[in-house]
C-alpha cells in the first residue's frame, strides 16, 4: 500500500521595496511549494524575481498567491469587489508571476488566493466561479488550493480543475473550521502544537480531501513549525512530496505551440462573471 503524500506549502515573494516581511530562506528549505505573492498584497518584480530564483534552486514547484489589491492591509482585509474584478484580479496576477517563470523554462503549477480574498472565494460562489474561470482561461491544466468543502473548490471542479484541498498548521480550527484572522499566540501554541494539529487532521475522516498542509512564512517561528510537522510527517510514514502530476501543467514547448495555434480563443468572461 502507498504511503499518503502530503505537500508542504508556504506563502512567500510577500517583501517589498525596503520592507522585509516572512522567513522566505529559511521556509523554502523546507517546503514542496512555494505560493509567490503578485504584487497586489505584496511582492514587486525584484522581490518575484529572486522568489522564482530561490525555488528554482530547491525543486520547489511554483503557484501564484494572488490577492486584492490592498497592500496597506496586506489582503487580509475584505473590499466589496465584483466576480468581474475577481476574474481581472486573478488572471492579471497570474500573468505577472508567469513572466518570470519563462526565463527559467519551467511552468506555474498551481493559483492560491491570498487572504481576505482566499476565504471570500470560499464561501461566496460567485466570486469563486470568477477565480476558478480565470485560472482556467489562463492555463486549464493549473491546480488550485483552497479549503475542502470550499465554494472555490466545488466551482474548480465544475470546471475541471485539479483541486488541492488544504490544511494550515498554523491556525486554530474548531472542527473542520479554521480561525484565519484574529486568533492568538496563545491559540497557536508551540511547533509541537501545530504538528499535533496536523496529526488529529490526518486521523479525521472529513479532511480526507486534504493533500496539502500551509505554514504562512510571517508567522513566529515559521521554520520551526514547518520543521516540526515535516518531521512529524516523516516519522508517521507519509511521503513529503509535491502532489500532482510531475509536470503540473504544460511543459514551455507546449506552452508556446498552444498560444501560437491558429484559432485559440482568446479568454472571456463568461456571462454572470
Amino acid at each position: 500500500m502507498n504511503a499518503r503524500r502530503i505537500d508542504l506549502n508556504a506563502d512567500l515573494g510577500e517583501s517589498f521595496g525596503v520592507y522585509s516581511y516572512g522567513a522566505d530562506e529559511a521556509m523554502m528549505q523546507l517546503i514542496t511549494s512555494a505560493n509567490v505573492a503578485c504584487g497586489f498584497h505584496g511582492g514587486d518584480p525584484l522581490v518575484i524575481q529572486e522568489s522564482v530564483r530561490l525555488a528554482c534552486e530547491r525543486g520547489v514547484r511554483i503557484g501564484a498567491h494572488v490577492g486584492l489589491p490592498d497592500r496597506l492591509g496586506f489582503g487580509r482585509r475584505e473590499m466589496a469587489i465584483s466576480a468581474a474584478e475577481a476574474y481581472t484580479f486573478t488572471l492579471y496576477q497570474i500573468g505577472a508571476l508567469d513572466a518570470f517563470l519563462r526565463p527559467h523554462g519551467i511552468c506555474l503549477a498551481h493559483v492560491k488566493p491570498h487572504g481576505a480574498l482566499y476565504m471570500m472565494a470560499a464561501r461566496n460562489s460567485a466570486l469563486a466561479a470568477a477565480v476558478a474561470q480565470a485560472v482556467t482561461d489562463f492555463d486549464p491544466r493549473l491546480a488550485i488550493y483552497t479549503l475542502p468543502d470550499s465554494a472555490l473548490a466545488a466551482q474548480g471542479r465544475a470546471l475541471g480543475l485539479r483541486v488541492v484541498g488544504e490544511f494550515f498548521a498554523d491556525r486554530p480550527y474548531t472542527g473542520t473550521e479554521v480561525t484565519m484572522f484574529g486568533w492568538t499566540t496563545d491559540q497557536l501554541g508551540e511547533p509541537e502544537d501545530a504538528a499535533d494539529r496536523v496529526d488529529a487532521m490526518l486521523a479525521d475522516t472529513r479532511f480526507r480531501e486534504v493533500d496539502t498542509v500551509c505554514v504562512h512564512s510571517d508567522t513566529p517561528r515559521a521554520p520551526h513549525i514547518m520543521a516540526v510537522v515535516r518531521n512529524r510527517l516523516i516519522d508517521k510514514g507519509l511521503e513529503v512530496t509535491q502532489t500532482g502530476p510531475d509536470n503540473p501543467a504544460s511543459t514551455p514547448a507546449e506552452r508556446r505551440a498552444r498560444d501560437a495555434a491558429p484559432g485559440r480563443p482568446e479568454p472571456v468572461i463568461r456571462e454572470g462573471i
